[in-house]
């Protein structure tokens, strides 16, 4: 009778590992096993750039900061590594206990799909229960196609808000180059040199009205205004009208203009004046028609247009000193480009 029993149950067992139902339903779960490795991976990748773009956005932040976001990131990573490698040996482990149970029972083999079944669900949305699996234990197409692209919303979501915030850093970047460049450009025409327009015909036949020019606000700063410069300064306590002449006289020298308009320079005629357009007719010799001596820091200036300019020559001009010169005129950008001699 045991003999007969034995023999029932062998041909029970060829019928149970012949029948298509059970094949079908193994392929179906190593079909779906398959998918559920897919989703592991993705879940994987995107911990690992996640992992690595905040290690990026670390590196930004200031140097106190700097350590501890670094330390975050790094356990970020470790933490995203070891679920990983954890997960991973599940995997092995479940897959190894399934084969063991598919080649004992029947029942091992449901009981294998079931705990696949859960697996799969938790892989495809960690933050939902939705099952992917019916009650009979097979898969369900539908609910796991409706769980991908519930993920897949949630993923265009999250990287939507991403790019409003990078969209928000690019603005503040900017910002904060405008500023940078805006204060750059201040500090040049205030401390550097600036543009400047001729008014004015003092200066002809070297400068023209509308000229415009470029004044070097450095020079002085370092040295000492030399003779025949071309010099700006402010017109007394005017801050809003400028002067420009040609330095003529020196610190500590005599000036005098005789009736022929000659220049003197000590008791000496002035050498190298080739820029006066003509000769100072004897009315227009103003003060220098007597000698004026210079203080410490002190220049006499003409305009080269001696006879229609208001210079060193009128007692509200007089005498220029250093401190008031603003810069001295190097270069010309219309009316005749090039350096100003």
């Amino acid at each position: 009778m045991s003999e007969e029993n034995k023999n029932v149950a062998d041909a029970l067992n060829d019928i149970f590992e012949d029948d298509p139902a059970k094949k079908e339903r193994d392929k179906e779960i190593a079909k779906y096993e398959k998918k559920r490795q897919k989703a592991i991976d993705k879940e994987q990748k995107k911990a690992a750039k996640k992992a690595a773009k905040e290690a990026k956005e670390a590196e930004k932040k200031n140097a106190d900061d700097e350590q501890e976001n670094k330390e975050k990131s790094s356990w970020s990573w470790d933490k995203a590594v070891a679920e990983s490698s954890a997960d991973a040996k599940a995997e092995t482990a479940d897959k190894s206990e399934e084969a063991s149970q598919k080649e004992t029972s029947e029942e091992a083999a449901g009981a294998a799909k079931s705990e696949s079944s859960d697996k799969t669900a938790e892989a495809v949305n960690t933050d939902s229960s939705e099952e992917v699996y019916n009650e009979d234990g097979e898969l369900d197409e539908k609910a796991l196609k409706k769980q991908l692209r519930k993920e897949k919303k949630e993923a265009k979501k999250k990287e939507k808000a991403e790019k409003e915030v990078n969209i928000v850093k690019d603005l503040i970047f900017l910002c904060i180059y405008i500023i940078i460049v805006i204060g750059i450009c201040w500090a040049v025409l205030t401390f550097v040199g600036q543009r400047t327009e001729v008014s004015g015909e003092s200066m002809s036949n070297t400068l023209h009205s509308g000229d415009t020019l470029w004044i070097d606000k450095l020079e002085y700063e370092f040295g000492s205004p030399k003779r025949f410069d071309v010099v700006v300064f402010p017109y007394g306590d005017d801050d809003e009208t400028f002067f420009i002449k040609r330095i003529i006289g020196l610190p500590g020298e005599t000036v005098y203009i005789d009736e022929d308009g000659v220049i003197y320079i000590n008791d000496e005629p002035l050498e190298g004046d080739v820029y006066g357009r003509e000769a100072i007719a004897s009315d227009k010799r103003g003060v220098a028609a007597e000698e004026i001596t210079l203080g410490d820091d002190e220049y006499f200036v003409l305009g080269d247009n001696r006879n229609n300019s208001r210079d060193s020559r009128v007692e509200d001009v007089g005498n220029i000193h250093k401190k008031d010169i603003i810069g001295r005129a190097v270069f010309r950008f219309t009316g005749g480009f090039g350096k100003i001699e």
